[in-house]
């Protein structure tokens, strides 16, 4: 039975994971038994959204508790520094990062007491800041030549894999096994007994899509899910996204050459990798479960899994993120925890992930400060009567890569998506009751019960933005 002192808190982010992943939650095409525990004896929120659709911005909207507009981070590689985990551990809390964090500088504190940072899998282009991180270090001390598009480029087959390979250097070697064993690590040998936060970072299955042989074996005749799109989609798409799919063809992104029209079976092999790589993250999960129980406090920690945003894989003819639909923008998101966390709970209420930050000052015994937007979860991991948010929001701002348009801001309730693009007069309206698979744009559309949707949207938008602002006027510790 847990004690009655503050818990031990594990967040776990995946990077690039979408909602539709896990075998407990409806999704039988991926084996995920560890998940799937958690799913079974916690809460699991299952129409969560990201707040803006990349790394940086939506994890510093998770670790400050406010929007991309309102933090100033609305791309990846702009500058945030500051997070509420200053305040856990000022609180009494050992805060220790493994992983993925994206922050920028790339190794910023943050509030951690340690961390050991490891980023995307392939950094290898000439506009990404240069950074060797832990994995990179160990890989060179190993001898051994980093997978990277710049490697994959030597294969004859590159331009047909869809970012598709198998991992074949040592399986310990691979990130997502070497992020999970040096955080077991540390929790076989920190000698502390202060209670912990431990935030761990796995770069999968962001691309290259690389699980190791023994992980892809049972994928390999499995049948999943194909790509959903049409012609009336294609056509239909405003003209930003249009250029961001040109974008995506003409570019190698993360060692992915998109294709316009790939072959069902590319397809499908990019996904069998994708779903094998989240079974080894899954695997890794277990171990640190065993590790936890090994230092003898499972039965007093509160697990969070989360990821930070999805990837399309093809589906409307995209490639990874940057957009507003649903397999980019909504994400898992459990909760797990003995005597602490309601079991076996599914709530569909919309959630923003964001809200997991407030979640977990909450129960560590610190309180939110009032200029956060993002809302606690704790009523609802009480097993109380929760209503969820009435909208779910998210944004993401011109880089290098969506250069189509200077902002694009999705809304969406329980029945209505809208996407405004700052700079056009072209968007995107989805009646999600009708058309769950966001195939039928209606911002033109004469009908009158979708002319009154987008009308009432693109208020409760100029709304939000000006509360927003009223609300964190005095953000005075949330800096960049």
């Amino acid at each position: 039975m847990p004690s009655a002192s503050r818990p031990n808190i594990v967040l776990i982010i995946t990077d690039q994971q979408r909602f539709d992943t896990i075998a407990a939650l409806g999704h039988d095409h991926v084996d995920t038994p560890n998940l799937d525990r958690l799913v079974r004896e916690g809460t699991a929120f299952t129409r969560t959204y990201v707040s803006a659709p990349s790394c940086s911005p939506s994890r510093a909207s998770l670790f400050t508790g406010v929007y991309p507009h309102s933090l100033g981070v609305l791309r990846n590689e702009e500058v945030w520094r500051h997070s509420w985990v200053e305040t856990l551990a000022e609180s009494g809390y050992r805060c220790v990062n493994v992983g993925k964090m994206h922050t920028h500088p790339w190794e910023t504190p943050m509030g951690f007491h340690e961390r050991t940072v490891v980023e995307n899998k392939d950094r290898d282009h000439p506009n990404v800041p240069f950074f060797h991180d832990q994995w990179d270090k160990a890989l060179w001390m190993l001898g051994e030549r980093k997978p990277t598009r710049t490697t994959y480029r030597e294969r004859a087959d590159y331009g047909e894999r869809l970012g598709a390979f198998e991992w074949t250097l040592p399986e310990d070697m691979h990130s997502d096994v070497f992020v999970s064993g040096h955080a077991r690590w540390w929790l076989d040998t920190y000698p502390g007994d202060e209670p912990f936060f431990l935030q761990i970072g796995f770069p999968g299955p962001h691309p290259p899509y690389d699980p190791v042989p023994r992980h892809l074996d049972p994928y390999l005749d499995r049948d999943v899910p194909l790509p959903v799109v049409s012609d009336e989609d294609l056509a239909g798409q405003p003209s930003a996204l249009k250029e961001l799919r040109e974008h995506h063809q003409a570019n190698d992104h993360d060692a992915i050459v998109h294709l316009a029209a790939p072959t069902e079976e590319q397809s499908a092999r990019q996904r069998r990798h994708y779903y094998a790589n989240i079974t080894m993250i899954d695997e890794q999960l277990g171990l640190l479960l065993e590790a936890l129980e090994r230092r003898g406090v499972l039965d007093d920690t509160v697990i969070l899994f989360t990821s930070d945003h999805g990837d399309c894989l093809g589906d409307h003819g995209h490639s990874q993120k940057w957009t507003m639909y649903e397999p980019s923008v909504r994400v898992p998101a459990i909760v797990w925890g003995p005597g602490r966390v309601a079991g076996g709970r599914r709530i569909d209420a919309l959630t923003s992930m964001m809200d997991l930050g407030p979640t977990i000052l909450e129960l560590a015994g610190v309180e939110p400060p009032g200029w956060m937007e993002a809302r606690s979860l704790v009523p609802a991991l009480r097993g109380e009567d929760w209503q969820g948010r009435e909208y779910v929001f998210s944004e993401h701002a011109r880089d290098m890569i969506l250069t189509g348009t200077e902002l694009m801001t999705m809304v969406r309730d329980e029945r209505w998506k809208l996407v405004e693009f700052i700079d056009s007069e072209e968007g995107q309206l989805f009646d999600l009751d009708a058309d769950p698979g966001e195939l039928r744009n209606l911002w033109t559309a004469e009908d009158d019960e979708a002319k009154a949707a987008k009308e009432r949207l693109l208020r409760v938008l100029a709304r939000w933005r000006a509360r927003s602002a009223l609300h964190t006027a005095d953000m005075h510790s949330a800096h960049r």
